[in-house]
């Protein structure tokens, strides 16, 4: 993260005044955003098959990949043919669509959709016109859900429900929209979703989302180790993260009892060796979003930390219920 942007982020999330000369475009920008939802909600069409956008109101990451993750393996215990779209931020692909599969490339086509593709086997078509991604799945995969990555606020996509995740403990900031805060929409846009959920914290009228650790894995040998284990062996470590709040991830290592030395990368970062070639030998956790790309150039002493988006109960089911339209509106 540039350090003129880390010092923006901060402005937003500390309520700093010298943002207040910002307000008039702030204002601008929440104007047209309701503009643009009222416009959708009166020409809304029907998806030709159900489509469930999990999204996010906010500038940066918040979490939805490890939802996205858990809704299309959840839909596939169903039987259900899931297909999952999304614009690949990061990629330096040039022409769209493209299907992303568990073999591609994470620098060519971005980290989250490698790590979709690979951790549920579901085709990922990446378009900037999430319209066309949406056709072309159907084309191509003939799907029984779509589930988008992202697109909240791309309303040439049609949608049959949509879920909002928040980062629960940086939560909306200032609450004022781009570029005065971090809102891509003003927060009255959350009245009008499905489902809120927060990770990392509580928030008034969201479900919870916690993450929860899986097996440590290595990335050059596949060895796996459980929590308990990598910590005996390795309780001293050099933590990596490039990802939307990484101060998330420190934390979680922080529970764990990893005596972690944190190293933060800009959010879908490019990595080279040279990043992590650090002289004192210890080893390197990152998250799995990061080892999708430095996997092909992996040591002997890298690992990554995989997380599992934990629910309450029947949440999942709740959510693709209301996609597919068998229940009725959440009370």
């Amino acid at each position: 993260m540039s350090k003129v942007s880390d010092w923006v982020q901060k402005g937003w999330y500390k309520g700093s005044v010298w943002l207040k000369p910002l307000r008039p475009l702030s204002m601008l920008v929440s104007y047209e955003a309701r503009r643009r939802l009222e416009q959708f909600q009166k020409h809304r069409q029907q998806p030709p098959v159900p489509v469930l956008v999990v999204g996010n109101i906010t500038v940066g990451g918040t979490g939805k990949t490890p939802l996205v993750i858990a809704l299309v393996q959840a839909a596939q215990q169903r039987g259900l043919k899931v297909a999952v779209v999304s614009r690949g931020y990061g990629g330096r692909v040039e022409q769209y669509p493209i299907t992303v599969s568990a073999d591609s490339i994470a620098l060519d086509v971005g980290d989250e959709p490698v790590l979709i593709a690979r951790r549920t086997g579901a085709p990922v078509i990446l378009d900037p016109d999430r319209r066309n991604a949406m056709d072309v799945a159907i084309n191509s995969v003939n799907p029984d859900l779509i589930i988008s990555d992202d697109g909240l606020q791309h309303y040439g996509l049609p949608r049959s429900a949509e879920v909002v995740v928040i980062d629960g403990q940086r939560g909306l900031g200032n609450g004022r929209c781009l570029p005065e805060g971090p809102l891509r929409e003003p927060p009255s846009r959350l009245k009008e979703v499905d489902f809120v959920i927060s990770t990392g914290g509580g928030w008034s009228g969201a479900h919870p989302m916690i993450m929860r650790p899986g097996e440590v894995e290595n990335l050059a040998t596949g060895e796996t180790l459980d929590v308990r284990a990598f910590l005996r062996d390795y309780p001293h470590v050099h933590a990596v993260a490039g990802i939307g709040n990484p101060r998330r991830y420190f934390n979680l290592l922080n529970i764990i009892g990893l005596n972690a030395q944190p190293h933060i990368f800009p959010d879908h970062h490019a990595y080279q060796p040279a990043d992590l070639a650090f002289s004192d030998g210890l080893p390197v956790l990152m998250t799995e979003k990061d080892a999708v790309k430095c996997a092909a150039f992996a040591e002997p002493n890298w690992w990554f930390l995989p997380v599992e988006a934990e629910l309450p109960d029947g949440l999942l089911d709740q959510m693709l219920d209301r996609a597919l339209g068998v229940d009725g509106k959440e009370s």
